[in-house]
């Protein structure tokens, strides 16, 4: 049986605008590839009402897994919840339980919680909330979509707490070989690897040193047998011991 497949949607102009560099992404496919969830898209899209829910829409009929990241603080520009809401065509509004956990971020508790951080105790309805143990303002999944922060820390324990609860499958295993040579003389017999392992990803990542150009060959997949395999296969037609 196949992997579930997923996909990422980063929510900010702050990332277009190149002033903060994404590393959610970074972290998401690792994770995910520990526990068999094959990332397979991500997308980068401005704080636009229609962008955002016209995103949600689109990956989540297409994918078993939607990942967001980014747009649910306090501030007025933080409008992912609203617009995951209304893409989904369901309200939003403060919850009691998400109120309970946030009040525990304070010393004062419920007194502490303003107009602006009460917007980060808006959920949509029937949402499921997400673990928040650094900052306590939670997530939300709604069916298959993931709501969570964008700050990297946060949203890295968030998905510590998502994760376990959702359907995964195969890990993936991967094996690297160096190979001292360009592209172009690695094309030809990586072609026919590839052709007798179509069950695993495999690619060719050129580099160039002071030594000259090579290529890391990379083997993916969930049998650790077949990438083994594949990997010998390699060092044989280029001769690597």
């Amino acid at each position: 049986m196949a992997n579930p497949t997923a996909a990422l949607l980063v929510i900010g102009d702050e990332i277009l605008s190149g002033r903060t560099r994404d590393a959610n992404m970074y972290h998401l496919a690792g994770r995910l590839t520990e526990v068999g969830i094959d990332l397979k898209e991500v997308r980068v899209i401005s704080d636009d009402a229609g962008e955002i829910q016209s995103a949600v829409n689109a990956l989540r009929e297409k994918y078993q897994h939607v990942f967001t990241s980014g747009g649910i603080g306090p501030t007025h520009d933080d409008i992912t919840a609203d617009n995951v809401a209304a893409a989904f065509g369901i309200g939003i509004d403060v919850r009691e339980d998400a109120m309970e956990v946030l009040a525990t971020n304070y010393p004062e508790g419920r007194a502490a919680i303003n107009e602006a951080r009460m917007r980060m105790a808006r959920i949509p309805d029937g949402a499921r909330l997400i673990d928040n143990p650094v900052s306590k303002a939670p997530g939300f999944s709604v069916e298959n979509v993931h709501v969570m922060a964008g700050v990297p820390k946060i949203f890295e324990a968030m998905l510590d707490a998502l994760l376990p609860e959702l359907a995964s499958g195969e890990p993936l295993v991967s094996e690297t070989v160096r190979v001292d040579r360009p592209e172009g003389d690695v094309a030809g017999p990586l072609a026919e690897i590839a052709k007798a392992f179509e069950d695993l990803s495999i690619g060719s990542y050129p580099f160039n040193t002071p030594q000259g150009l090579g290529s890391n060959v990379v083997m993916r997949g969930t049998d650790a047998n077949r990438v083994g395999d594949a990997a010998a296969q390699v060092r044989q037609a280029f001769g690597i011991e």
